[in-house]
């Protein structure tokens, strides 16, 4: 592969670049009118004005990425994260132009953008499912009936799209009309598809998903797991690698079913199994992510792997060049999504002008971001500034990394979630490990908090770190000599 044009903007458009440029990879950036000025353009060996700032005008647009691509004449199109990575029409018709899709087939993602069809395909592996509707349903007064047959708590899901849309909790019977259509409502908003399914409702659930890398030649190995049980809603803030709660062997038995739903839809390239897990350890799938996820750091900083370059190996055609024996879990790491968002306002976007920008440095501090001091916050696009990530030899080890990080991340003209952050990183729940993804619900009242108060919570944190800085880690040393240049430093 010789060109590469990168179909998404800011950060990940970035780092996209930077692993393709050390494969030696010229780079294409596509981009609106409003990130005309953003370092990802000017990073590019050539770029490309797309359309105007709204995304439905521009990076969504697929024939003119695609007409794009084939007049600059490049070998493959990395889709990121959103915008069109899970679209299956695109992917096709990046293949029917002849150009590589960095991703897995249409088939893949057609399969595994329904939760249903997803459900389905997993079920014929016998990996676990958490008890509901076998189809689609939208006639209330029939999934009433449902309903009520699996039992109270049940959660309402569309069947189409993520991100928390679409989603109702019902706690009874009485309530579950109004949420119903409140949920086919949303799902029609934002989806254009109002089905919905109903699942049982797991409680005090955690969000555990695997990484997963699949070549064409039918290897798939699982890159170990992330915990992403801290959200606001649905949506996650913190992730970590590998959880604190897994024992050798469940972590064993959920690689092993990952790797059997990616073998369902024969899937190749990088994919994301994600888990819901009960209090007592019990896990069921949840859905596939078929694309790079955010928090992909965290992985790569626990493996040494570099998941872009995996993915362009992959797209051309090469074999994985190791098998899940080489594979282990070396050090711990912690990956905080830096919002331009209010925390104390319901993690509202907080749009603005960066005026002053200093990410933090130094040994274990990673910081992925698309922005430099003085440019404004788009009101267009998500409001993420970064992902900062730190490692350490323990989870400990990671968390005091995270708070200095945080600490030394000067950011001023807009609300972020740093203080959050830090806020998660002292809170004796998520030390413990001892959360789940009610974390924000059960323990974030920023009203309700005084000086004192965090002052006494800051204290309790030191001292359980300083308890158990001797007693726990995840270290685990593997052979695998596959290095990433990612894990340590900064972009």
């Amino acid at each position: 592969m010789k060109k590469l044009l990168v179909a998404n903007r800011g950060e990940i458009a970035l780092r996209i670049m930077r692993s393709a440029k050390e494969m030696g990879i010229s780079t294409v950036a596509i981009f609106s009118e409003a990130d005309r000025n953003a370092p990802f353009v000017r990073f590019a060996d050539e770029a490309v004005c797309i359309g105007p700032a709204p995304s439905s005008q521009s990076y969504l647009v697929k024939e003119k990425i695609i007409e794009t691509a084939l007049a600059l004449g490049v070998d493959g199109i990395h889709p990121g994260y959103g915008f069109l990575s899970e679209n299956a029409q695109f992917a096709k018709m990046v293949e029917d132009a002849g150009i590589a899709f960095i991703g897995p087939s249409p088939f893949a993602i057609e399969t595994m953008g329904s939760k249903l069809a997803a459900k389905e395909a997993v079920a014929k592996f016998n990996v676990p499912l958490v008890p509901g509707t076998a189809e689609k349903i939208s006639d209330v007064s029939k999934a009433k009936t449902i309903a009520t047959e699996i039992g109270f708590p049940i959660i309402i899901k569309a069947s189409a799209g993520g991100g928390g849309k679409g989603m109702r909790i019902v706690a009874n019977e009485s309530e579950f009309v109004e949420q119903m259509e409140l949920a086919v409502s949303e799902a029609i908003s934002a989806f254009g598809d109002g089905d919905v399914f109903i699942e049982k409702y797991v409680t005090s659930p955690r969000h555990i998903e695997f990484q997963i890398l699949g070549d064409k030649q039918g290897n798939i190995v699982y890159l170990f797991d992330r915990e992403c049980s801290v959200q606001r809603r649905h949506q996650k803030v913190v992730e970590e690698a590998p959880s604190s709660v897994l024992t050798p062997e469940l972590r064993k038995q959920m690689g092993e079913a990952a790797v059997n739903v990616g073998k369902s839809c024969g899937y190749y390239g990088a994919g994301t199994v994600e888990f819901i897990v009960n209090d007592k350890l019990e896990f069921y799938f949840l859905e596939m992510n078929t694309r790079l996820q955010v928090e992909h750091p965290v992985t790569e900083m626990i493996t040494g792997l570099d998941l872009v370059k995996e993915q362009i190996n992959i797209a051309m055609g090469h074999p994985l060049p190791f098998s899940q024996a080489d594979l282990a879990i070396k050090g711990h790491s912690i990956e905080l999504r830096v919002y331009s968002e209010d925390p104390e306002n319901g993690f509202l976007p907080d749009i603005g002008n960066l005026e002053i920008y200093k990410p933090p440095v130094g040994e274990g501090i990673r910081v992925d971001d698309g922005f430099e001091q003085g440019m404004d916050i788009p009101i267009y696009y998500d409001p993420m500034i970064s992902k900062l990530a730190t490692y350490g030899n323990t989870r400990n080890e990671a968390i005091k990394k995270m708070i200095f990080a945080i600490d030394n991340y000067h950011i001023k003209g807009v609300k972020t979630t740093l203080a959050f952050g830090k806020f998660v990183m002292q809170h004796p729940a998520f030390i413990s490990g001892n959360f789940d993804t009610s974390f924000v619900e059960k323990y974030f009242h920023p009203n309700q908090m005084n000086k004192e108060e965090i002052e006494i919570a800051a204290l309790a944190a030191v001292l359980h770190l300083e308890e158990l800085e001797n007693s726990f880690s995840h270290t685990e040393k593997g052979n695998l000599n596959h290095k990433s240049l990612w894990p340590n430093k900064r972009n």
